[in-house]
């Protein structure tokens, strides 16, 4: 393809993933009112994992294909995105408040989940055996939510009828139309997505870029897309939970989820780019965590130095 082409893939590309993002957004919130379950928890389990789709299909094509270094680093350097790019333009839209679950289990959950991806390549090469533990990781921390979810189930199903007759009131979209705008909204993203990282990597490939350098950054990006389209759709539309939820939920995912997978499709070495990258992920995750248990809430400038941070990770691997 030539440049022209690739550049108005990437034009179509994003337009899909913005609308699709809007209507995911709004399904999502439709589904939560209409069922009553907490806005943190649609974020982090709805969102969170229904956005990481594209890092799954980029991750496991890359891994299938051979190339586990291009695999790996977009699972890390998305996590570098969302928590320095997405959080950081989030907060700066408006400050995240942090609820007493995300400050005291999910965010300790992603700092976990990255610890563990950070020992499983301390070797420089992953095994099949770490990615089952991975894997096991994310269906231990789904289980437990889910073990939470259902202790507040039979009060929800109290107030379901007031949770109708609220959601109607508000304008909210009813359950059929809900459910069409999330798979629908979903459906976009990960096809925008898709389309958009195609084109991305045709032209970093071109100019020489390392598959490293390349999962973490372009690939990276595009594929952190669909976050930080729900992010801001949901910040601008005053759902601050959801956003935080679909951040960290997505971190989750990635780490857990996506490095497990790539573990069990194509064991293989890594370069040692990745220990350092992995590394440096920790410390923005261990700072995010901190600042949402201690200021219970992410500032404006607390998401301008997450942004610098993983802006700064760039520019040391890029050169």
């Amino acid at each position: 393809m030539t440049l022209a082409t690739d550049l108005f893939l990437l034009l179509v590309g994003a337009g899909a993933l913005w609308y699709g993002a809007e209507r995911f957004v709004e399904g999502a919130v439709g589904l939560a009112r209409r069922a009553n379950v907490p806005e943190l928890v649609v974020g982090v389990v709805v969102v969170g994992i229904g956005t990481s789709m594209p890092e799954v299909v980029a991750s496991a094509g890359a891994a299938l294909g051979g190339r586990t270094d291009l695999a790996v680093g977009n699972a890390v350097g998305s996590n570098l995105v969302n928590l320095g790019v997405v959080l950081g333009a989030v907060a700066f839209v408006t400050p995240l408040r942090a609820r007493r679950p995300l400050r005291r289990r999910d965010a300790p959950a992603m700092l976990v989940a990255t610890l563990a991806v950070l020992v499983a390549l301390l070797d420089l090469r992953l095994t099949q055996m770490e990615g089952v533990l991975l894997l096991a990781g994310l269906a231990a921390y789904l289980g437990a939510l889910l073990f939470v979810n259902r202790e507040g189930e039979r009060e929800r199903r109290r107030n379901r009828p007031q949770a109708d007759a609220d959601a109607t009131a508000a304008g909210v979209l009813p359950p059929a139309g809900a459910a069409v705008a999330t798979v629908g909204g979903l459906a976009l993203v990960v096809v925008g997505a898709d389309v958009l990282v195609e084109a991305a990597v045709e032209v970093a490939l071109a100019v020489g870029v390392s598959e490293w350098v390349v999962g973490e950054t372009v690939v990276a990006l595009g594929t952190s897309s669909p976050e930080l389209a729900a992010a801001l759709a949901a910040a601008r539309a005053g759902y601050p939970e959801l956003a935080a939820g679909n951040v960290v939920g997505s971190c989750i995912f990635n780490a857990f989820g996506v490095v497990g997978l790539v573990a069990v499709l194509a064991p293989s070495p890594v370069t040692s780019a990745a220990t350092a990258t992995t590394l440096w992920l920790v410390g923005l995750t261990a700072l995010v965590t901190v600042l949402l248990f201690t200021g219970r809430k992410l500032t404006r400038a607390e998401g301008v130095v997450a942004t610098a941070v993983n802006l700064v990770r760039w520019a040391l691997d890029i050169l």
